[in-house]
Parts: C-alpha cells; structure tokens; sequence
C-alpha cells in the first residue's frame, strides 16, 4: 500500500487544492486522536487519506475503506498533501511518475455504481471471483469476444496487471471491479449469468466466515444464472472441497459435478508450481436447471432529518446493535468542524457492508457512496435511521 512516513502531521485550512486535488475536510478519531482521516477528490473519485501517528513520526496513506478505482490518484493524494502541508518526508514507496500509458487508455475499471445504476445485460455475463494473475480470465475473454466478462478482485497489483493486458490486447468484452463478490453477487439481475468461476479461493481456514463459498453466496449464484449456467469451484485444499460439497448438498435439489486433477485449458502460476508439487486439484461444478423471479429490491437510503444529541451518538463508539438476523457496529467516531461522522459495518453477518456516515447539523449523509441496495442494507439502514435519533 503506498505511504509517506513523515517527521510529524502538519494540518491545514480546508478546503484546498494542490495539483488538481482537492483536500475537503478532517475528521479526528473521537477516542483516539493519534488518528485522523482526510477527504480527498481527485478527478471523479472521493476517498480518505489516513493518518496514524506514531513514536517520534506520523504515517500517511489510503483509508482501506475508501480507497479509490485508481492506485495513481492515491499517489497524486499523498504527493499533493506533502507538498501542500510542508511535510518532512522521512520514508516513501510512492513513485513520482506519470501514469502508465496503458492505464491511462483503458477503462475496464469500474466502480460499483456502474453496475447498480444500469447493469449491462445485452449479452451472456461470466464472472470470475478473485481473478489473481488474469491468466484464467483473460484467456476466457479473448476467446469468447460475444460474452461479457467480469473480474472481481480486491488485490491492486493483479487488477493493474489485467487492465494493463486489456489495454496491449484491445478488450472490449472485460471489466473489472474491486469490490466484495459477495455483496456484488446480490445485484446482478436474475438469469444472466452462464458461468460463475471461483478457482482458488482463499481457504480461511480459521476463519471459515469469510470464505467466498457459503449458503447465501450459492443462493445468489443459483438466482443470477441462465438455465444450464454453472458456478465452477477449483481448489487446491482438500478441507476447502469437502466443507464446500457439504454446502452445496444440503440444498434440497442440487447437480454437481466432482472431478480431481482435471486438466483445463489455462491454467495460473500458482496452480503450476502445485502440480509441480504433486498437489491434487478438486473440481466441483454446481448445475443450475431452475428459472428464478426478476431482482427487486423496494426502499432506498433517505435519511430523516438529524435530532439527536451529537453526545449520545459519540457513546455509539465501539458497540454492536443487532435485530432480527443483522446488525449494526459502529467501529469509530470522528469529530468533524461541525458534527460527527461514524464508521460502521452493518446488514448481514456473512456479508456486511462497510461504510461511513456523516452527520452535519441536521443532515445525515453516506460517505462517499451509497450502500449498495440489498435487503438486508435497506433493513439495516432504516433500522441506523432509528438509531441516530434516538
């Protein structure tokens, strides 16, 4: 990730613009003030830059949650405030280069709200869930030009090295997106989908809870594939397979199909070197046969006007509220110039969403986007609309 360590933390008068970024606004950790986050636009895109302070320096780099499409605004980000704010730069991996060419013509990249506001559905959708190098998915893609592909990915340097591929081969069939496939997979229309790859997932073996392959997870691939579509697991760990296929037998109607050591047309760097290693390779192919009802999902993410007491909603730090099978945690409180902001995780224990919430004067406001619209995002939402105002 890149990051500045710096000598100490200069602050400065908001907003201001340096280079063509913008610095809106700060917001100071409630309970621990070594920790600030600042608002930062460049070109379309909105994000934190977060800073930690530290025994005799301050580190500065992107907010995870936040973080942009784009690895190179975050440089622009951190680059601009150093200059801006006069910082003593002790340390740094951020390069002072241009962006590269092949990532300035491409653009593959997408954020979520392209797919939220105007899925493309003219034509068959594959997805493939955590594309690591781009061999897999890349190769799909130049061979099936009529078919749209998308690359879920949260891994900076692989989403580079596709877009990079997409732009030398002239892609058009290609996008990707760095997002959570799980909460992705719940706004995908119903029935367009032929094939769902996952190869290689993450074990998780101690923390099973956030491995991609769960009941919800099959559930919504089950509902977004075309009749004879697949979901296609490929795993390298042998508990990843059989906690898998328990999963997808408890189903009251389920096909699979089981292969071991199958050999595919492509194949990634890591699958070699485990072949090379003699480690079996398990294969299980779920068969969807069933037609499932249009998506549609009623309400949206209004807030009421705020009239709580801001002190009431700084005790909120670092508690959990849960009602019926989701909750709310409300990680942190910020103090901004003139309110509050919160950050929060909330919605479904499997697969929650990650947001923040601003509170200025009597508007509340998502920061920097709007949840995306599921169920259990709607419900949690009203369910946070109750909170705030008590």
């Amino acid at each position: 990730m890149p990051h500045l360590h710096i000598e100490k933390f200069k602050d400065i008068e908001y907003p201001q613009v340096e280079n063509e970024v913008t610095f809106n606004f700060i917001a100071i950790n409630s309970n621990h003030d070594d920790e600030k986050l600042i608002s930062v636009s460049v070109e379309d895109e909105d994000f934190f830059l977060l800073v930690k302070d530290e025994k005799g320096k301050s580190l500065l780099k992107s907010d995870k949650l936040t973080r942009p499409a784009s690895i190179y605004n975050v440089h622009r980000a951190l680059l601009a405030y150093a200059k801006l704010a006069k910082l003593n730069v002790i340390s740094s991996n951020v390069p002072e280069y241009q962006k590269n060419v092949h990532l300035q013509e491409v653009n593959a990249l997408k954020k979520i709200e392209f797919f939220a506001s105007a899925f493309p559905n003219d034509k068959e959708v594959r997805i493939e869930v955590g594309f690591g190098s781009g061999r897999h998915l890349l190769h799909q893609a130049v061979n099936n030009p009529d078919i749209l592909f998308i690359g879920i990915e949260i891994h900076r340097p692989s989403i580079e090295q596709v877009l990079k591929q997409v732009s030398i081969q002239g892609l058009d069939n290609l996008l990707v997106l760095d997002y959570d496939a799980r909460l992705f997979m719940e706004l995908v229309p119903s029935n367009i989908v032929g094939k769902v790859y996952v190869h290689f997932p993450v074990p998780w073996d101690k923390k099973p809870h956030r491995r991609v392959i769960s009941t919800s997870f099959i559930e919504e691939v089950r509902r977004v594939l075309k009749r004879s579509g697949t979901l296609e697991l490929r795993t390298d760990s042998e508990k990843y397979y059989a906690y898998s296929y328990e999963t997808f037998i408890a189903f009251n109607k389920t096909i699979l199909h089981i292969n071991k050591n199958r050999d595919i047309a492509i194949s990634s760097k890591y699958e070699d070197r485990w072949k090379k290693m003699q480690k079996n390779i398990y294969d299980v192919t779920m068969i969807n046969e069933e037609e499932s009802p249009a998506l549609f999902i009623e309400g949206d993410f209004q807030f009421r006007k705020f009239t709580g007491l801001l002190d009431n909603i700084i005790k909120l730090h670092a508690t959990t509220q849960r009602f019926e099978d989701r909750f709310i945690h409300f990680e942190r409180v910020y103090t901004l110039k003139n309110g509050l902001m919160l950050r929060l995780s909330m919605g479904s224990f499997d697969r929650p969403e990650h947001t923040y919430v601003i509170i200025d004067g009597d508007s509340v406001s998502y920061y920097q986007d709007l949840p995306l619209k599921s169920k259990s995002n709607i419900i949690a939402h009203t369910f946070l609309d109750k909170v705030l105002n008590g």
